[in-house]
């Protein structure tokens, strides 16, 4: 059964055509934010709310939410998204470094990273191959990272601008950041100008994987704050429309994340990985399908685990646990979330205000359901549960 999709009066952000159209995943009174700290319930529950209103380009692939206001989005220090606190993560972290160490020969090289969070892997990657680096991001929080110390690297608080093009690049990072730009194209270009007197320099971007998210009706990858939605398709096509040659297109983390390196150039012709445009549309039409079942699905479970008097909790207090906690009808049968990032345990979730907890906390609770936000880290979960004491029943969305 084909979904119908209204066409609306919009260019794409990426690729300019016309060709946009709403889809009928519409959700209203969704957090702004997912990753901001909140140190009051109320707080927390008073969070403002914006819409999501997922829209397709039939001509590039690219899926966006055309209901965005980037005025809202407010990066600071208070931001807390880092990864780093799980081994699993960081083996991945430590993997992709040297790995781009050996690709692009970074060995004494100038790297500058836009939206480095926390600087973690710019410096890793800086100490390893003794490179000299410049990370941009607000939410940059200065002397938390002890590492910092024996790498040669420094760090602008403030957001990515004009003002940057100047900087000394043999290669751009970008890591899940362009998935936050409601404007890719525009974004894209400016990089350009940081790269356009150096055409050698390579700019490397990491973002979530679209495609698996379509796959797996995964509800919980859709938030306010992610207002682009990649394929390998559409990600390739952007950077070809903005001038660039694709040297290298994968998968990576479980096929959750997508990774282009890409320098100026229009020799490269379509990659392998890229999936076309229809293909892609079938996929939307998949997940358009069958996402309110994957709703019902975990509605059914909370309820009934609740009724039965069983304590659930959901394990991961990031962006996905926002997205499937505000749009379930009864986040009220979970109580509480379990992080292992430290700056986390004891704020509270935008929107939905459940108290964050270290898993420690299991020891005396002990919830008989633990939902598993990303199945990546459930070996890692299960090992932790050991070590506190608690044996309940795991189950991990998208499985």
């Amino acid at each position: 059964m084909r979904v119908k999709l209204d066409r609306i009066n919009q260019p794409c952000p990426c690729c300019g055509a016309a060709a946009t159209a709403e889809t009928p995943f519409l959700k209203d009174a969704i957090p702004q934010h997912s990753c901001l700290l909140m140190h009051d319930p109320q707080e927390a529950q008073d969070f403002p709310r914006g819409c999501m209103q997922l829209t397709w380009c039939g001509e590039c692939g690219f899926l966006f939410n055309r209901r965005f206001d980037p005025e809202t989005q407010r990066f600071s220090d208070l931001y807390e998204e880092t990864q780093g606190f799980s081994g699993q993560f960081s083996a991945f972290a430590d993997r992709l470094a040297r790995r781009l160490i050996e690709r692009y020969d970074l060995r004494g090289k100038d790297i500058v990273e836009i939206g480095c969070g926390k600087g973690e892997f710019l410096t890793h990657l800086c100490r390893l191959g003794a490179n000299r680096g410049i990370g941009i991001d607000p939410s940059y929080v200065p002397g938390r990272n002890p590492e910092e110390r024996d790498a040669d690297v420094r760090f602008l608080t403030e957001y990515f601008g004009a003002e940057h093009i100047r900087l000394p690049a043999d290669i751009v990072l970008c890591r899940h950041t362009l998935e936050h730009i409601s404007n890719p194209y525009e974004f894209l270009f400016q990089v350009r100008a940081m790269v356009e007197e150096r055409p050698e320099t390579v700019v490397f971007i990491e973002v979530p994987d679209v495609v698996r998210i379509l796959e797996e009706g995964a509800f919980w990858d859709i938030y306010y704050e992610h207002c682009s939605y990649f394929s390998p398709g559409s990600l390739a096509r952007l950077f070809r429309h903005c001038g660039f040659e694709v040297l290298g297109l994968e998968r990576d983390y479980g096929d959750q994340y997508l990774l282009l390196g890409a320098r100026l150039g229009s020799k490269s012709g379509p990659h392998v990985l890229e999936e076309p445009v229809s293909e892609l549309e079938q996929k939307l039409e998949y997940f358009l399908r069958e996402v309110s079942q994957k709703i019902t699905h975990w509605n059914t479970v909370l309820s009934e685990a609740t009724a039965k008097g069983r304590r659930p909790v959901i394990w991961g207090s990031g962006s996905k646990a926002v997205a499937f906690l505000s749009i379930l009808e009864i986040p009220e049968s979970i109580e509480v979330v379990v992080d292992i990032n430290p700056y986390r345990q004891g704020k509270y979730m935008p929107g939905t205000g459940q108290r964050i907890v270290a898993p420690e906390f299991l020891s005396e609770y002990q919830p008989d359901l633990i939902v598993v936000m990303n199945p990546i880290y459930e070996d890692e979960i299960r090992d932790r549960l050991k070590v506190v004491g608690v044996s309940a029943e795991i189950r991990s969305v998208g499985k």
